[in-house]
């Protein structure tokens, strides 16, 4: 049964109740209303360690007009306007007439990149860095086709023909592809140009087995291509795309700066895409050809960030400009140029005499080796070529017997000698010796 309480009893109640904070009071107009106080308490959290991960894009240095035309490409696909092949900005194009690098780029390009090969055989300079050309360019290409590759796997690949555990064959393959589409341009250097044959070489090498339709590979394109991310739309005709192909080629086969003539195929072969797949790499490996021929230093692609070089590349399909892509070539030879300065120094200046008699020295050796003659002044003064002058014949047979002292079957092959040739000389020498 309930307590009856007195009024007063009850406001003295309900006074404890809120000095000790369970319930409040307040006066509304003539009356005196009570309500339960809010809950509230303490409570301590603590939080584990927050990590703030901040992201910043690699990009390489712009020029105003670089920059307009990356502001563009970077716009949904839905803000650009769809083009197709436009062959007006090809024929703007004159040889040694227009430019794409002014005056005072391709001096300083020149300065960049001259080797102490300067006047020696073409490909001279590239072979003596070779080893490290090979790892450097069929890294940094592949990289910007998105191999995942790093550059130690890549030269444990090159080098030992070791795969990298994890990685896709496809990304494998593209590396030893692009081994063996450098080997070529270099090892064959007096004779490959920029011509429909060697493009059409360097494509097979660098597409081999990569292809879903193994007839595509060095072949031009006879189907319709499109390019992902992209509002351009190359050209569908076959018989048009062949006729541009062999009219892109002698256009640059025309322009005698090495640089120029390297750029201008950076552009045009991948606007035109020629062949079913792979025209970037294509393109990447023709822009060296000259550089190569001309003893300068190579264009590796080192640490080229791919999202520059994608932006740079939608500028010339869609907005036939090459300002950005000029930006990405300048920035990417002045780094690849660094990569070298350490190589240059360390090689020895050519020898010009043994260049002189680069040809004759060959003969003489070869004459040797396969007459069966032991390397002795004697068997070299009957072995000299007649193409020595007389006051250099002195000179000559000193080089030749140096470079016997320092022959084996592995570097015979410098003189035409295959390894079994040069062996067999040696063990009859010793046979007649010990007889």
């Amino acid at each position: 049964m309930g307590e009856d309480l007195s009024r007063r009893t009850l406001q003295r109640r309900l006074a404890d109740l809120i000095a000790q904070g369970p319930i409040t009071g307040r006066r509304e107009q003539k009356s005196f209303k009570y309500r339960l106080a809010p809950i509230t308490g303490a409570l301590k959290v603590t939080l584990a360690d927050v990590q703030v991960e901040a992201r910043g894009e690699v990009y390489v240095p712009t020029s105003p007009e670089g920059a307009e035309i990356k502001v563009y490409v970077r716009q949904p696909v839905q803000g650009r306007r769809p083009v197709g092949y436009n062959i007006k900005f090809l024929d703007a194009y004159r040889p040694n007439e227009t430019w794409y690098l002014p005056d005072k780029l391709r001096g300083q390009l020149h300065t960049l990149g001259r080797s102490p090969a300067d006047h020696a055989p073409a490909g001279t300079f590239a072979r003596d860095i070779l080893n490290r050309l090979l790892i450097d360019l069929s890294w940094a290409s592949s990289r910007l086709e998105g191999n995942t590759y790093n550059r130690i796997d890549t030269e444990r690949l090159i080098r030992f023909g070791e795969a990298a555990e994890g990685k896709d064959a496809i990304e494998t393959q593209m590396i030893l592809n692009h081994k063996a589409a450098i080997e070529y341009l270099v090892h064959d250097a007096e004779r490959v140009a920029v011509n429909t044959e060697t493009i059409i070489a360097v494509h097979a090498l660098l597409s081999d087995g990569l292809l879903a339709d193994p007839v595509a590979c060095g072949k031009l394109r006879n189907r319709a291509v499109e390019i992902g991310g992209s509002v351009y739309l190359p050209m569908a005709l076959p018989q048009r795309i062949e006729e541009l192909f062999g009219i892109v080629l002698g256009m640059a086969a025309e322009i005698a700066d090495p640089f120029e003539q390297a750029f201008f195929l950076m552009v045009h072969l991948p606007y035109l895409q020629p062949f079913e797949d792979v025209n970037k790499r294509a393109s990447r490996l023709a822009a060296n050809i000259p550089l190569i021929k001309g003893n300068l230093s190579p264009l590796s692609f080192i640490d080229v960030p791919e999202r520059a070089y994608v932006d740079a590349l939608l500028g010339v399909y869609e907005l036939n400009r090459i300002e950005l892509l000029r930006d990405v070539f300048v920035w990417a030879y002045e780094r690849s140029c660094q990569q070298y300065v350490a190589v240059r120094s360390q090689l020895v200046p050519p020898d010009t005499f043994r260049l002189r008699y680069r040809a004759a020295l060959a003969e003489a050796v070869r004459a040797i080796v396969r007459g069966g003659l032991p390397a002795t002044i004697e068997t070299v003064r009957q072995s000299m070529p007649a193409s020595v002058a007389p006051d250099d014949q002195e000179g000559f047979a000193k080089l030749v017997l140096e470079e016997f002292s320092t022959m084996h079957a592995g570097n015979a092959v410098r003189f035409g000698l295959r390894p079994l040739e040069f062996e067999a000389w040696q063990e009859n020498l010793l046979s007649g010796n010990s007889g």
